[in-house]
């Protein structure tokens, strides 16, 4: 019987050192994240099959709200930097990678072949020819409209510039707004503008614009009001006493035939009553041929601070994040869109459409003005646009105000 319990005891001691010299060999991996309830459930899941793949690897995730963490990048980056770090693409970025404070990932790009799969986020992600993070998630932008409002003017779905002007005449003789949005809290109108600026003049334009190195005065962003101004008389008139589901709302009644939104205003447009049969989404058209499409799609990234201890580990769960069934999972669970080109989407069809729009856009995917601009140029530039969707003639002070804060806020 002592003979036994001394075998026992043998034996769980031994356990016990395996147990400890596994503990011991393995690598922590910390990483701070802003995730909502449902986002943060799916990314613990990866996190766990990531694990149980590099049992090795033991990943710390330490989540914050999303106003707090705005904050708190700012301190980590400089105090404490943790191994991978949530953040947004674009000129969201580039003051981080700008200031030495994330790390150059393009080997990691070029190591598993992310410059074809993850190719239409590519320029996004780019500062200086390289790459700076792996972007994991976005949502398409572009014109949500009720067939219906279609059908009562007798108009077919447009796919140039001078058809959709074309149609707004004839949804005017209808009774019915071409083009809604609400604009009391601003944003909604800077969607427009993007598109409205891509579509004049091209990604590369729209992105220098938004980081001060164009004019508000050039000709370029002339040109885009011009086009606009074309459409002005048709957008609803009181858009700017309305938040954006009040225009939601004439849309579902077919009081509103188009809006520019993203996708996530699917989900009251049918809560309002509207189904797959009477809304439909278009990308915004072309209005020159000869600019690449670009399309609106707000990408959210991970990225390596230059502070990281564990870069090899974090280059490691990077590479997976990337993956085609990682970015298949994470985006099933929140209903966005997986950027990587070989990943699967369900069978919604404004999903389906997204995939494919963003999937095959070869100008670029720009962020949303308020991203792509720093936070002060934002509001004052979205502040003109709401002015000049309510009194276009005052287009010449609206530009010499905007640029007179791009000379101010920029240097």
């Amino acid at each position: 019987m002592l003979h036994l319990k001394k075998s026992a005891m043998a034996a769980l001691a031994v356990g016990l050192l395996a147990s400890t010299s596994a503990m011991a060999q393995q690598r922590t991996l910390t990483y701070y994240a802003d995730y909502d309830p449902i986002p943060l459930a799916a990314m613990e899941e990866l996190i766990a099959e990531f694990e149980a793949a590099n049992p090795d690897i033991d990943v710390v995730l330490q989540n914050f709200d999303h106003e707090g963490y705005k904050t708190a990048i700012r301190n980590f980056l400089t105090t404490d930097a943790p191994d991978l770090a949530n953040w947004y693409a674009g000129n969201r970025m580039a003051p981080f990678v700008n200031s030495g404070q994330f790390m150059d990932v393009s080997d990691v790009w070029a190591e598993h072949g992310l410059y074809d799969s993850l190719g239409s986020a590519a320029a996004s992600m780019t500062i200086d020819g390289k790459q700076w993070g792996i972007p994991y998630t976005y949502y398409q932008w572009g014109i949500y409209y009720n067939k219906d409002a279609y059908a009562a003017a007798g108009v077919d779905v447009p796919s140039t510039w001078e058809e959709f002007v074309a149609n707004c005449e004839a949804f005017d003789a209808a009774g019915i707004d071409c083009l809604t949005t609400g604009t009391s809290a601003l944003w909604p109108g800077a969607g427009i503008f993007d598109y409205m600026n891509l579509r004049t003049n091209g990604y590369e334009y729209h992105m220098a614009l938004t980081s001060g190195e164009v004019a508000w005065t050039d000709q370029g962003v002339r040109d885009t009001f011009a086009n606009w101004a074309q459409i002005q008389p048709y957008i609803t008139e009181n858009h700017a006493a309305l938040d954006w589901q009040d225009a939601a709302a004439l849309l579902v009644q077919g009081k509103a035939a188009n809006y520019v939104m993203g996708n996530f205003a699917v989900g009251v447009f049918k809560e309002g009553g509207m189904t797959n049969d009477n809304l439909g989404f278009m990308p915004f058209p072309t209005i020159n041929p000869d600019v690449a499409r670009a399309e609106e799609a707000p990408t959210d990234t991970i990225h390596i601070p230059a502070g990281a201890t564990n870069v090899e580990d974090a280059k490691t769960f990077l590479a997976f994040i990337a993956s085609a069934d990682a970015q298949t999972k994470l985006n099933a669970a929140i209903g966005q869109l997986p950027i990587n080109s070989g990943s699967t989407v369900g069978d919604d069809p404004f999903i389906q459409a997204g995939f494919e729009l963003l999937s095959s856009t070869e100008g670029g995917i720009a962020q949303f003005f308020d991203r792509d601009a720093p936070a002060e140029m934002a509001k004052i530039g979205m502040e003109g646009f709401q002015e000049f969707m309510v009194l276009p003639e005052n287009l010449d002070d609206i530009l010499e105000r905007l640029e007179q804060a791009r000379q101010r806020i920029y240097n």
